[in-house]
């Protein structure tokens, strides 16, 4: 069985929204492997605690870590070793025995009144995760934890999709009726303070807002974002972390992210 931990970055609402785009990463490894995996990531941290005076178990919320705001700010890291943290995180992650789908609604490009963001992005992501195990084996399971606070709106799409699930054709107009069969219970919550793999999702799922910021919209980043970071930046550190991203989710993307409308 699998454990598929998410997180994201920007708002799910739609017509009203304060960010334009929301970014749900799912980070999922076998349960065999979950140890080992978490006692890396642990001796990062302790690492991380001796090099740079992060605390061990501080929460690492991105946006807030690289924008240099509380809890962080009292910390005196500065701008280049936030950097560093966050770089070496990413050459971590190359290194774990995870995958990663990471999906991206544009709601710029919306023009469905009702459109429910967090539902098609969790739906998205539950089939790219279901189509992977399926081709290690069909008989594979696999189980969401998710930080509180939308386990309700995620449980209610999970369970819809597990009942009726229509998938568009690559071929024609039509859709096609393939129900999600490999994931069991309903999502459960963990506050992300007390998981790392979490954490996890929540890095990559900045990034991928970060890169989703330049490459689709052609915007700018916070004005309190470091200056040493730009696009060039975020794409060498989606490089870094190739080898973990499930890069069959999109053919569309050189790293495998879902963007959504077209």
């Amino acid at each position: 069985m699998y454990i598929a931990y998410y997180d994201e970055t920007g708002d799910d609402g739609y017509p009203q929204y304060s960010s334009p785009l929301f970014v749900l990463t799912a980070v999922y490894t076998h349960y065999l492997d979950w140890k080992e995996t978490y006692e890396h990531i642990q001796k990062f941290r302790r690492q991380l605690k001796k090099d740079f005076n992060l605390p061990v178990k501080m929460e690492l919320h991105t946006k807030y870590f690289l924008l240099n705001k509380n809890p962080y700010r009292a910390l005196n890291i500065s701008d280049e070793d936030r950097i560093l943290i966050v770089e070496l995180y990413c050459k971590l992650i190359a290194e774990l025995d995870i995958k990663i789908v990471n999906i991206l609604i544009n709601k710029k490009k919306l023009t469905i009144p009702k459109y429910s963001v967090l539902d098609k992005a969790l739906t998205y992501s539950v089939q790219r995760i279901e189509n992977d195990l399926r081709k290690i084996d069909s008989s594979k399971k696999f189980m969401i934890i998710t930080d509180p606070g939308r386990e309700g709106k995620m449980r209610k799409t999970t369970r819809k999709i597990q009942r009726v699930n229509f998938i568009p054709s690559k071929f024609n107009m039509e859709s096609y009726r393939q129900e999600i069969k490999s994931l069991i219970e309903d999502p459960l919550p963990k506050e992300s303070k007390e998981s790392y793999f979490i954490q996890l999702a929540d890095l990559v799922s900045y990034l991928v807002y970060l890169y989703g910021i330049k490459e689709i919209l052609n915007g700018k980043f916070s004005s309190r974002m470091p200056k040493d970071i730009d696009f060039e930046r975020v794409k060498v550190w989606l490089e870094f972390m190739k080898d973990s991203l499930n890069l069959q989710a999109s053919g569309d993307n050189e790293y495998g992210i879902v963007i959504s409308p077209k």
